[in-house]
């Protein structure tokens, strides 16, 4: 029976939602992916890039920017780990690339998630291990229409019900049970809407960047 894997980054570690072919689903969460990952799997998605230039934005990610806006950050290059401090790669990249081609802090903040997931890929391994992005992934479901934020009740509830008519109608009952765990709301909704795309998706933005390790930059939905 096949089953479908969704993984997102928390504060802790990661988050895997899963799905199996009858309908059966579930999460976990461990302090890293090599656990996660080997749960018996057809295809997985994940938030979290995958090919990464040295320097300048990845075409997926301004294509994806374009569809749903600022939730796509953008900068993730090759050893943006070995700074010292966010300040100290916005100096390098501005010098080298121009004003304004830095880093965010929301990108900068999940750089040792980014390193993790580029040490553990190959190209072989993207075969089924897929990068993802979940409102990318929502903004396919409703057909090209942005959602309200998933910081308001409004987005919460219609990304919740979204999911669950694709299969996961547990989800309301784990945002109770995640408690205590260290995962956010919006973590547990992000890696259900990965599984949906690891599931079901067809379409991608990118796929003709390859980084120097051989990885396809894109985005699939």
């Amino acid at each position: 029976m096949k089953t479908y894997l969704g993984l997102d980054g928390f504060r802790f570690g990661w988050v895997a939602a899963w799905i199996d072919e009858c309908g059966q689903h579930g999460f976990d969460y461990s302090p890293g992916l090599t656990r996660l990952l080997a749960t018996p799997h057809a295809r997985a998605m994940i938030d979290m890039p995958i090919g990464l230039k040295t320097e300048g934005y990845r075409t997926c990610d301004l294509r994806a920017r374009e569809m749903v806006g600022p939730a796509v950050f953008l900068g993730a290059r090759r050893d943006l780990w070995r700074f010292p401090d966010m300040a100290a790669a916005n100096r390098h990249y501005w010098e080298h690339e121009g004003k304004g081609r830095g880093v965010s802090a929301q990108l900068w903040n999940i750089r040792d998630k980014i390193r993790e997931v580029d040490e553990i890929m190959t190209p072989v391994r993207q075969a089924t291990i897929g990068e993802a992005h979940p409102e990318l992934i929502l903004w396919n479901l409703v057909r090209g229409v942005r959602l309200a934020k998933k910081t308001s009740a409004e987005g919460r509830e219609l990304r919740i019900a979204l999911l669950a008519q694709r299969g996961f109608t547990k989800l309301s009952k784990w945002l109770m049970q995640r408690h205590g765990t260290g995962i956010d709301r919006d973590d547990l909704i992000d890696a259900c809407a990965c599984a949906v795309a690891a599931r079901d998706s067809k379409q991608r933005v990118g796929g003709d960047e390859i980084d120097p390790r051989g990885l396809r930059m894109e985005i699939n939905y």
